[in-house]
């Protein structure tokens, strides 16, 4: 550990991700039942320049061909020969090297409750830990003080359970959402601990409702977003819209008719605000550019390649990439680039992911019009609506991504070769969300048998928790 942290140090000083060095990631190994795709695209010569060892690293070891990767002995040997010339690692080079301490050491248990955790997220600095459970209960942890309960809210006007959380930019503010056109906002940097709804705090609602006459059954939000500035909240809801809330004007701004069925997940693709990415149970992922909006009312853009329903969208921050979950076992990497201008609507089957197990004849499908990169398989998407991200900028340079399972398990695969790296088994339920620390080999996974639990990378003394009995009966959401 004493590496990887020293490494973090010096990382901190580095230059920007764009530094002009070469290098050739290894494939690795496939395991079995891992993903099968090959990234051939300019996003994989992108991941390994910005995560691969500088191309004058060779000298430092005597001209011999580089055998990727490259050991962390050598790597700071050569360091310390000045091998770069700048003295010092390069950022692509502290992505090397972090990017190979995984957090698969563990778990450490954080917090247990008697309900099912639905939403969890490390904030933008990795200062901040908030998980979402069904009855209604929210808890912020502060993770630099031996996570310690920071905040303890109890949520207002709750329908069902808690569908989704997402601090601030500033971390100031938490809103969370429920199966309810009301979202709500808390000050978590308040003194007071135990946040009751309107009783020891205002928990004010923001209204997603156009007007009156609504129908609020309609109307669930399953997904919320603060923009990059903290100024907008975008929100997906089981109405088929995408909702865009000005928080300082405090109304709702923009209303898209959006897709034909439940809008399960909506993101900001970049810091500008201007292009939104939203999927589906119509199994489609659009594009949505806010500028030509009044104009054209329709999408830019729309993505095919699923064959069920989309459960998530995680975007890389470029504006150009991102990653899906789908309800047909498969998390897909887009580019918006491959868009088209519209799709036909797909058959309805009459399978349902809630309560049956997926077709073993239709995980050999393969969709006639699919524009994705590449697939990702071995994970499994049931019961409820499992979540996907890309690994931290920070330390792996976005080299893996990694999804919950209704297997109880999460799993991390090479976005490259799409190998899967890692696979955390300790749950005794499905695991709806995880999360990965922006800086340090931590990886915090929630699952519906209500336990928060901790992994880490190897090195750190800690003990791994005995695995629980399994309970093999299937949980209806």
């Amino acid at each position: 550990m004493w590496v990887y942290r020293s490494m973090v140090r010096r990382a901190k000083n580095k230059d920007s991700c764009e530094d002009e060095n070469s290098g050739n990631e290894s494939q690795r190994t496939q395991e079995s039942g891992a993903g099968s795709c090959y990234l051939d695209d300019d996003l994989a010569h992108l991941t390994k320049l910005r995560s691969g060892p500088h191309e004058h690293l060779s000298r430092a070891i005597g001209g011999r061909k580089l055998k990727l990767p490259v050991s962390p002995v050598t790597m700071l040997a050569a360091r310390e020969s000045n091998f770069s010339g700048r003295g010092r690692f390069s950022t692509s080079d502290s992505c090397h090297m972090l990017s190979r301490f995984l957090p698969t050491h563990g778990p450490t248990k954080l917090d247990e409750i008697r309900s099912r955790t639905y939403v969890s997220q490390f904030s933008a600095d990795g200062s901040l830990f908030v998980a979402g459970f069904q009855r209604s209960q929210i808890r912020v942890y502060n993770v630099e003080k031996d996570w310690k309960v920071q905040k303890d809210i109890m949520a207002k006007s709750l329908r069902w359970t808690i569908t989704d959380t997402c601090l601030s930019p500033d971390q100031r503010f938490l809103v969370y959402s429920s199966m309810s056109p009301l979202v709500h906002i808390v000050n978590i940097q308040s003194a007071t601990t135990e946040s009751l709804a309107n009783i020891t705090e205002i928990h004010d609602g923001l209204n997603f409702s156009v007007d009156d006459n609504d129908d609020e059954d309609e109307i669930s939000i399953f997904s919320v977003k603060f923009s990059t500035d903290g100024r907008e909240l975008v929100a997906a809801s089981g109405d088929g819209s995408i909702y865009v809330y000005d928080l300082g004007a405090n109304k709702l701004n923009i209303r898209i008719t959006a897709h034909l069925s439940d809008v399960n997940t909506v993101c900001f693709a970049d810091e500008s605000g201007n292009l939104i990415y939203s999927g589906s149970d119509d199994k489609l992922c659009k594009v949505w550019d806010r500028r030509c909006l009044v104009s054209r009312g329709q999408a830019a853009g729309v993505l095919t390649g699923h064959l069920e329903g989309i459960t998530y969208i995680d975007s890389r921050g470029d504006g150009r990439y991102f990653i899906s979950n789908g309800k047909d076992q498969t998390t897909k990497l887009w580019d918006i680039r491959k868009m088209t201008s519209n799709a036909s609507p797909q058959h309805e089957s009459d399978w349902d992911y809630r309560w049956m197990e997926y077709p073993q004849k239709a995980r050999k499908l393969k969709h006639a019009n699919d524009l994705s990169l590449a697939t990702y398989k071995g994970h499994s998407v049931l019961c409820t609506l499992i979540r996907c991200y890309f690994s931290p900028i920070y330390s792996t340079a976005q080299k893996y991504i990694y999804t919950g399972s209704s297997d109880c398990s999460v799993y991390i695969y090479d976005l490259v070769s799409g190998a899967r790296v890692a696979m955390l088994d300790y749950h005794d339920a499905p695991v709806r969300d995880c999360s990965w620390h922006p800086i340090y080999p931590m990886l915090v996974s929630s699952s519906w048998d209500g336990v928060i639990a901790r992994w880490d990378f190897p090195g750190d003394g800690l003990q791994p928790l005995p695995k629980p009995k399994r309970n093999h009966r299937r949980i209806i959401y």
